[in-house]
Order: structure tokens, then sequence, then C-alpha cells
């Protein structure tokens, strides 16, 4: 028999009192987790330009050119003699203000008005590196910044690799104290004219492809070099 002491009893067994929303709602939420904050960011590596310092170019000028200067006679590299600076003979029909380049006999001409060249002694790249063509003087510079090529750093990591991000201009600098830039149309060939600190290759087969030339000899040339004019490198 069922008493109604019983069944309060029973029922009570059968439900629980009432869930209050906000219990079940903190129960079941799933708690806020703050962002982490964000990685700093890695610094960018600017790398530093090479530079020529102008004022200076005057105090190096010097320091690259003999006491009492004279072009022609001039030799305290211990330069055979036919490699000072000469005015000879041009041939006909050669343009003023082009250069020609003698590969075989180590001689750069530039052409002057009066049919006459000042010659000047040379020194060209290594066997399989000088690239003979036809130029233009794209550009001049005085006391230049160098960087090497890939090539050269690959084809002598040790000797370049450590100059990849490029040599301030100044008279260590393997381009020396002047350049003239060779280009074909608008594309720079990286091959150069240039200044040499290591005066004593010149008349032989030396640079990395580009014509070196004593620094005080390429001094007096520049100033006669108009941008625009050829460049010719003949074969050796």
């Amino acid at each position: 028999m069922l008493t109604r002491r019983h069944f309060v009893i029973t029922t009570a067994t059968m439900f629980s009192g009432p869930i209050a929303s906000p219990l079940l709602a903190q129960e079941t939420a799933t708690p806020e987790v703050a962002p982490e904050p964000a990685a700093p960011a890695a610094p960018v590596e600017v790398k530093r330009r090479p530079v020529s310092n102008s004022a200076m170019w005057n105090s190096y000028d010097a320091r690259v050119t003999p006491a009492n200067y004279d072009p022609m006679t001039s030799n305290p590299w211990g330069l055979k003699p036919r490699l000072l600076p000469q005015i000879v003979q041009a041939n006909d029909g050669l343009t003023p203000g082009d250069i020609h380049v003698d590969a075989v006999a180590r001689y750069l001409y530039h052409i002057r008005d009066d049919g006459t060249a000042m010659r000047y002694g040379v020194a060209i790249g290594r066997s399989g590196l000088y690239e003979p063509g036809v130029f233009t003087v794209g550009r001049k510079t005085k006391w230049p910044t160098w960087i090497p090529t890939k090539d050269m750093i690959e084809r002598e990591p040790h000797k370049y690799k450590k100059y990849e991000d490029g040599m301030d201009g100044g008279p260590s600098n393997p381009l020396g104290s002047r350049a003239l830039y060779l280009y074909e149309g608008r594309r720079d060939t990286y091959l150069r004219i240039h200044g040499s600190p290591q005066p004593r290759s010149i008349g032989s087969r030396a640079s990395s492809g580009c014509v070196r030339m004593v620094m005080a000899h390429i001094i007096g040339l520049y100033d006669q070099v108009e941008t625009g004019v050829t460049a010719h490198l003949y074969p050796a």
C-alpha cells in the first residue's frame, strides 16, 4: 500500500531539485584565455653600402701622384719605359675621343682631335677573363666604390668573399683613383677601365677582366674622356 509518506520519499528520490541557470552557465562556459603576446619581429639587417668621401679625393690624388710628376718620365713604379704615356700618331679614320685597347701589346690609345693619340700601358684580364668587344663609356667616377661580382666570389671565394658587401673608395680600393664604366646599350657589362693599387701589374694579364692603369695615368686620362664615347677592346 502506497502511503502519502512513501509517495513523498519516492518522488524525492526520482527528481532532484531544479538547477539554477546561473550555476549551469558557470560550469559549462569556456573560460576566456588571454591571447599570447605576439613575438617581437626579428630586426631587419640593413647592410651598409660602400661610400666614397669626396672631401678626401684631393688628398687621395696627391697620395698616388709622384712629386714633380711628369706623365712621360715619372716612373717610381719601375715600369718598362714603353708603358709610360706617350703621344703617338693615330691611324687614319679613327674617331677623336674614342678609346682603343690593344690587348696584345697592352696599350690603351685615346684618340685626339689632331690625329694623334695618347698611349698608355695597361694590364688586361687573365686568360679566359678578358672580354673583347665594342662598348660605350656609360659613366665615369672618381675614387669609385667597389663590389666584387658574384662570378668573382664564386671563382675565388678566399679572395673576394670578405668584400661581398663592398669596399669604400680610396687608394687601396681595386678600382683605384678613377673608373670608366663600359656599357652595351643601357646594360652595365661590369667591365671597367680603372686605376689599380698594383701598378707593377701593368703590362701583364692580371685582372679579373677589366683594363687596369697606373692611378696617376688614369687621373690624367679621366678628364679627357667624355661619357658616350666608344671603347674598342681588341682580342688578345
